[in-house]
């Protein structure tokens, strides 16, 4: 046995991971079909949870795989929103050509931003992103051209009939969801994936292999606030009015955390279970009120006691089942 050859070689994929490609295709293009078949509100309701699922995918790329927890991510949703408004409403933009300029404008003003965020570590970096997103909610507050602190309506769509403003949102939200996988996925499949994965479990020693903590951190924190400005822009393009107290709420990075540890932190799968459990519970029992909120605390409190890597991680614990594969697995043949 010692004398015969051995072969290595590093698998990426899995049967599985071709079999949810080719689901995922499927399942797309029924989905791209629903506004000529399906109802107005399975439309806007689609358009809001995928909001939600683009801003916790980008909240878990943030902190699941790069390891910067923050709950202030809320100031680039609505900062993504206001731009899309003031563009549309006083550049005479159509709003859906504004959307992804207003996903722009939140990654690039994340640059500064992360001047005085990145002084600050582990809890403080938590709060003091939350003290950045209180900052911009009061200084759109204060400016009376977009409403002040009651708000203003989105009047550049006006034009624009109600059937083909809905199917044009819808579709924009199912690429948004579509793009957000695919781009979390291939970057984490990439090199630059590895030496985040690197930084996430130790900025001393991945800084000692060469790699460079600091920019790979501003480019993920960049990247996360371009998409949560993505989600923003869209989501007050279906809402059609926008407040700074709806735009800035703590309550967008409450339910992103909610959906990435109930579906599974620092997993791609996490974020699609969570945002589908989100979405039923807010479906059948938002209406209890103060119960339905104690209810969303419960079920986190038992999923972290029973579940601690998840829902997908148990289920990927239990029965090996991985739909999108970023690791690197050795295997030996001989």
């Amino acid at each position: 046995m010692s004398g015969m050859p051995v072969a290595f070689a590093v698998e990426r994929g899995s049967r599985q991971a071709w079999v949810t490609l080719a689901a995922g295709m499927a399942l797309v293009a029924l989905a791209a079909s629903l506004p000529f078949w399906g109802e107005s509100s399975w439309m806007r309701e689609f358009v809001e949870i995928a909001c939600y699922f683009v801003f916790a995918m980008m909240w878990n790329l943030l902190a699941g795989y790069g390891g910067m927890v923050s709950i202030g991510q809320q100031a680039f949703f609505g900062l993504g929103g206001y731009v899309m408004l003031m563009l549309g409403n006083f550049a005479g933009m159509n709003p859906f050509l504004a959307i992804p300029l207003g996903a722009l404008a939140a990654g690039l003003v994340a640059i500064p931003v992360s001047w005085v965020a990145f002084r600050l570590s582990g809890g403080y970096f938590a709060i003091g992103t939350w003290v950045i997103a209180e900052v911009f909610r009061l200084g759109f507050a204060n400016m009376s051209a977009v409403g002040g602190g009651s708000g203003t309506t989105l009047t550049a769509l006006r034009g624009i009939d109600k059937a083909t403003r809905e199917s044009l949102t819808y579709w924009i939200a199912l690429a948004c969801v579509v793009g957000a996988i695919a781009l979390v996925y291939l970057f984490l499949r990439s090199k630059q994936g590895l030496a985040l994965l690197a930084i996430r479990d130790n900025e001393v020693a991945a800084e000692s292999q060469g790699i460079a903590v600091r920019r790979m951190k501003l480019a993920v924190y960049g990247v996360a606030a371009l998409g949560a400005g993505l989600a923003g822009a869209l989501y007050f393009v279906g809402n059609l009015r926008i407040s700074p107290d709806a735009a800035f709420s703590v309550n967008w990075t409450a339910f992103a955390i909610f959906m990435v540890v109930i579906g599974g932190i620092g997993r791609i799968e996490g974020p699609i279970v969570g945002a589908l459990l989100f979405w039923a519970l807010n479906k059948f029992f938002s209406d209890w009120g103060t119960w339905y909120l104690l209810g969303l605390g419960l079920v986190a409190v038992l999923v972290t006691l029973f579940f601690r890597q998840g829902l997908w991680g148990f289920v990927q614990q239990r029965w090996g089942w991985t739909l999108f594969p970023t690791g690197r697995v050795l295997k030996l043949y001989r």
